[in-house]
Parts: C-alpha cells; sequence; structure tokens
C-alpha cells in the first residue's frame, strides 16, 4: 500500500513539474536584485538622496562668492531745440544719442556670523538623512520582497500538501471500491470517499488561483508585468539562530529608523545655531570693472567713455530686528526638543519591536517543533488507518477522521515555515541586516 502510494504521490509531483520546467527558476536573491533596480519606491527614494547630495556645496551653504556681467546699451533719437544762457543754441532734427555701459560685478561675504560654516554642516546632515531614509526604503522593499517571495514558496507547499492528501484519497476510495465490488463495504463509504476526493480537487483548483494572486503580488514588487512567468523554490530556509544580545547591542547603531530620527535631531540643532548668527555682524566685499561709453549728435558733448575697477565693502550690524530673531530661535530651539523626544520614542519602539519579534521567532520554533511531530503521527496513523481499511479491520469514518487530521497538520506545518520565516526576516530587518 505505501508503494503505491508513493507512486500516486510521485506521479502527481512529476506532473507539476513537467508542467513547469519551462519556467525561469527566481530565487530569493535574485528577486531582491531586481526589486533593487526596478522598484519605483526605491528611485523615488534614491532621487530625493541625490537631490539632498547634489544640494550639499560650498556654493549653496553661501560661502563662495557670486559674479555676474551686465550690460546695457540704450539708443535714441530726439529732436533737440535747446538754449544756453551764454546765447548758444541747438536745434537738430532725428539727434541720437547712444550709451552703452558694461561691467563684471563680484559680490562676496566675508563674514555672516559663522552662518556659512553652520549651513554647510546642515546641508552634509541633510544628505546623510537622505542615505539613510534611502536605506530604510531598500530595507523595506528587501522585507517586502522576502516576505511575498516565501508566501509563493508556501502556497505552492500548500498545493504539495493538498495533493499529498488527495493521493491517500484515491487509495481510499481504491480500497473502498474493491470492497463494494466484493460485496463486503457499504456504498454509503464509497460515495463519501469520492466526495471527499473532488473536495480535495476542488481544494487544488482553488490553491492553484492562490498562487497566481501571490505571483502577481510578488511581480508587483518587483516593477514588472503582473503576467510575467517563473518559478519558485520548494522550500524555506530555517537555519537562523538569532542571538538576542547581539541584536540589542546592534539595534540603536544599525536601525535605520533611530539613524534617521537622530539625524534629524542633528539638523535641528544645526537650525537653532544658525538662526542664532542673525545676532553677529555681516561683512560683504563687492568689486566691479566698468565701462561706459556714450555717443551724442545732439548735444555739447559728443562722446564720453570711462572706465576702471571698482571696490567696495559694506558692514552691517544688527541692532534691532523686532524681537524676530529671538523668536526663530525658541521655536528652533522647540523643534529640537521635539527631535530629541522623537528619538527616545523611535528608540522605545524599535526596543519593543525588536523584544516583540524575538518573542515571535522563539513561539514560531516552538510550534513548528510541535508540529514536525504532529506530521509524524498523522502520517503514521493515516497509513495504519489506510492498511486496517484494507484488511477490513476499521470503518470509512476512521480513515476520513485521520485524512483531515493529516490535512490539517499538513497545512498548519506549512503556515508554521512561513510564519517562522517572516519572523526572521523582521528581526534581520529591524537591525539592517537584510
Amino acid at each position: 500500500m505505501k508503494k503505491r502510494f508513493l507512486f500516486y504521490t510521485a506521479l502527481l509531483i512529476c506532473m507539476h513539474t513537467a508542467s513547469a520546467q519551462d519556467l525561469h527558476l527566481l530565487t530569493v536573491d535574485e528577486a531582491v536584485s531586481i526589486a533593487m533596480k526596478n522598484n519605483f519606491g526605491l528611485m523615488v527614494a534614491r532621487n530625493n538622496a541625490d537631490i539632498a547630495r547634489i544640494n550639499n556645496t560650498a556654493g549653496n551653504a553661501g560661502m563662495l562668492p557670486s559674479v555676474a556681467l551686465n550690460g546695457t546699451d540704450n539708443y535714441s533719437l530726439n529732436n533737440v531745440n535747446q538754449k544756453y544762457v551764454n546765447g548758444t543754441s541747438i536745434d537738430k532734427a532725428n539727434g541720437y544719442t547712444n550709451n552703452f555701459n558694461a561691467a563684471a560685478g563680484l559680490n562676496w561675504t566675508l563674514f555672516d556670523g559663522t552662518k556659512m560654516f553652520v549651513t554647510k554642516q546642515k546641508l552634509g546632515q541633510i544628505e546623510k538623512l537622505g542615505e539613510i531614509q534611502f536605506r530604510d526604503q531598500a530595507q523595506q522593499s528587501t522585507y517586502n520582497v522576502i516576505v511575498a517571495y516565501y508566501n509563493v514558496v508556501s502556497q505552492k507547499q500548500q498545493l504539495q500538501s493538498i495533493r499529498e492528501v488527495m493521493a491517500y484519497n484515491v487509495e481510499r476510495v481504491k480500497i473502498l471500491q474493491k470492497s463494494f465490488d466484493a460485496g463486503l463495504g457499504r456504498k454509503t463509504d464509497l460515495l463519501q470517499a469520492k466526495i471527499d476526493l473532488n473536495v480535495n480537487r476542488e481544494l487544488e483548483i482553488n490553491q492553484k488561483t492562490v498562487i497566481t494572486t501571490s505571483k502577481h503580488t510578488l511581480n508587483e514588487l518587483l516593477s514588472r508585468d503582473p503576467l510575467t512567468s517563473f518559478e519558485v523554490g520548494d522550500s524555506i530556509p530555517l537555519n537562523y539562530s538569532p542571538d538576542a544580545k547581539d541584536l540589542l547591542a546592534k539595534l540603536y547603531n544599525s536601525n535605520t529608523g533611530v539613524l534617521a530620527s537622530q539625524q534629524e535631531l542633528d539638523i535641528a540643532h544645526s537650525s537653532v545655531t544658525e538662526l542664532k548668527t542673525q545676532y553677529l555682524p555681516r561683512l560683504n566685499m563687492n568689486a566691479s570693472y566698468n565701462f561706459l561709453q556714450a555717443n551724442s549728435n545732439s548735444s555739447q558733448l559728443l562722446s564720453n567713455r570711462t572706465y576702471g575697477p571698482q571696490v567696495g565693502g559694506s558692514l552691517v550690524m544688527p541692532i534691532y530686528q523686532a524681537g524676530n530673531v529671538s523668536r526663530q530661535v525658541k521655536t528652533a530651539k522647540i523643534d529640537e526638543l521635539s527631535a530629541r523626544l522623537s528619538l527616545e520614542a523611535m528608540k522605545l519602539r524599535v526596543n519593543t519591536e525588536l523584544q516583540m519579534a524575538l518573542t515571535d521567532f522563539e513561539d514560531q520554533q516552538e510550534l513548528l517543533k510541535f508540529e514536525k511531530e504532529n506530521y509524524a503521527l498523522a502520517r503514521e496513523n493515516l497509513n495504519i488507518s489506510l492498511e486496517r481499511l484494507r484488511l477490513g479491520q476499521t470503518t470509512a469514518l476512521e480513515v476520513k477522521q485521520a485524512s483531515e487530521s493529516f490535512g490539517n497538520c499538513l497545512a498548519r506545518l506549512v503556515a508554521f515555515q512561513y510564519s517562522l520565516k517572516v519572523a526572521e526576516t523582521r528581526l534581520k530587518q529591524l537591525v539592517a541586516g537584510l
């Protein structure tokens, strides 16, 4: 009987493998790699980080001078009728005047209360925050892909479980058919066995739909056509052994949420310092080279040309600003306090999440351990029940119950394996270990 069962099971698996052998076998590492290249949310996060990096320049901080070249040329036609006290006069129709002016100018803030240096530091902090936020998005995308990938694997295992139970029910129908044909069994038992077998076939069809939907979800995370065909592995690796002390030691130094909150606190502190520089004087320097050419045939001055360098400076000493700077500093200090509180709240939250994830991981390990034992017991019980049914030593109801128990055990076993993998992935995400 066991040989016959193994034959049916192998046949079902081979049929499934033959239908999928032409599909590309997608590994979890390959899925993550595709998501890192194609995921739209990750692309947006990368763009935001690039913007912060591009903005982090000395020029944007106000450290460098600005140079501009200006030029104007005005040409006008005028009817001139002028009389002077010395008796001379100018009477000219369609007289012209042409004024051309060009200048190359430089403006440079030499001292602004160290604001430019604080601003440059702040721009660096903003750039670092952008990179942390990108890493956080990458970690989240990786987590989503891994969970979605192993969900497909889990649903595939559920399908194999249904087919395994189906193989037992096929054997059960054969036994009851022979018993009925020999006049030793009841027809109602045979009919019930056939009904149960049809239910298994219905479950198989529904499970195929679940697998298709799960693949569509994974394809969406990979930013590709939902109808892209692929195959996944048959098993879920469960060889992770977390060290609680090591995870706790890494948490605050690697968790992207904590790092981002710390960076936001640093930026808030820099904003306070930046605003305080408005209390200090500001020294500017300007230099230019000017050229002026004026031509006219309708005035006593027919031509005028001036050119040469010019250097100057200005000093601004703030005395009274209607309390605006003080108000801005006070609100910035409140923002800094809020950022500090947010950091402490984030540390508490991720610590709590880590403890919960560790507990969940340990619980799933225990559940899986017991369910593996239940699987061996349920399978042995079903084999014994089928053999007893073959020998006429038990009822069809006992075999039905044994079959249902075995099916439920398989479903729980697959679910616990997947839950343990999700708990493992969550632990790694918390310490940016994906």
